[in-house]
């Protein structure tokens, strides 16, 4: 499997000594990821709920071989633990953290620039691979094994897409939150190219919404590129007042004011299917597939 994480990916966690470090930890361990480390300076040396607690994300990779990291650090300090992060050269960073400070975000921008490091979000619910890994936040109950690969902007929606593709027998290869934020790390533009190359993944679902331009990179990549799976999209934030922010802030249209139609047009011009509402979303991939 080549989408960024699978059965072997090796997890640590930072800030995995708090609350919802606790509870996410313990809830991805008993999925069946492989979570072997915990980083809270000040607390190496210590055991929680069964793993060893290291000084720094450095130390922890080549003490376990962790290769990939959950960032549940608050937003004052998740810049710092995602440039940690990067500069340990972990394959793939997982943030959760909501309301990063945009200036921080700068930061991690910068340290991402030539590194070896994945980043998702921060803003974003995570990745998963069901059935085998879950670095995120994300609800697990409806998720398969499938060929549907889901790249989102919204948690709650990404729920309702991995039910119905459950659901019409599809599954899913890879969930991907991108996050909500607009500066962030992993986009759509790169989770298709993923997708494009992954022999699991037979179809995509993109969920997009108002605010940002991924949907507009999405299509202008997928107008320069032979695309070979059917890929669907759902739009939301039709009724959205213009120039208001909605919810968190990448749902903001000032910078990149296109509307959800306009959104729905460049995609659709780049061979996009445009699903007209949440609940057609897995049907018209499905008789896409067959055609």
């Amino acid at each position: 499997m080549t989408v960024l994480i699978n059965q072997s990916t090796r997890v640590l966690v930072q800030g995995m000594t708090g609350r919802a470090g606790t509870f996410y930890t313990d809830l991805a361990m008993r999925y069946g990821s492989d979570y072997v480390a915990g980083v809270r300076p000040g607390k190496g040396g210590a055991k929680h709920i069964g793993l060893p607690v290291f000084d720094s994300v450095r130390e922890a990779t080549e003490e376990t071989g962790a290769n990939a990291s959950l960032i549940l650090a608050p937003a004052h300090n998740a810049g710092a633990a995602m440039i940690e992060a990067i500069e340990a050269e972990v394959d793939v960073a997982v943030c959760v953290t909501e309301r990063v400070p945009v200036h921080d975000m700068l930061r991690v921008k910068a340290a991402l620039s030539g590194a070896p490091t994945v980043l998702i979000g921060p803003n974003s619910q995570g990745v998963l691979a069901p059935g085998s890994c879950k670095i995120g936040v994300m609800s697990t109950a409806d998720a398969k094994p499938g060929s549907i690969g889901i790249v989102s902007r919204s948690a709650s929606l990404t729920s309702e897409i991995v039910a119905q593709t459950s659901a019409a027998g599809l599954g899913q290869s890879r969930t991907i939150g991108v996050g909500g934020d607009p500066i962030h790390g992993l986009g759509f533009r790169r989770c298709l190219e993923l997708f494009k190359d992954d022999p699991e993944t037979k179809g995509v679902v993109l969920i997009g919404e108002i605010g940002g331009g991924e949907e507009e990179d999405a299509a202008d990549y997928l107008a320069s590129v032979t695309y070979d799976k059917p890929v669907v999209a759902l739009m939301v934030g039709r009724h959205a007042p213009p120039q208001r922010r909605m919810g968190h802030a990448g749902t903001l249209a000032v910078f990149r004011p296109a509307s959800v139609e306009e959104k729905a047009k460049r995609l659709a011009d780049a061979g996009v299917l445009i699903a007209p509402h949440a609940d057609a979303v897995a049907q018209q991939m499905a008789t896409a597939l067959k055609n």
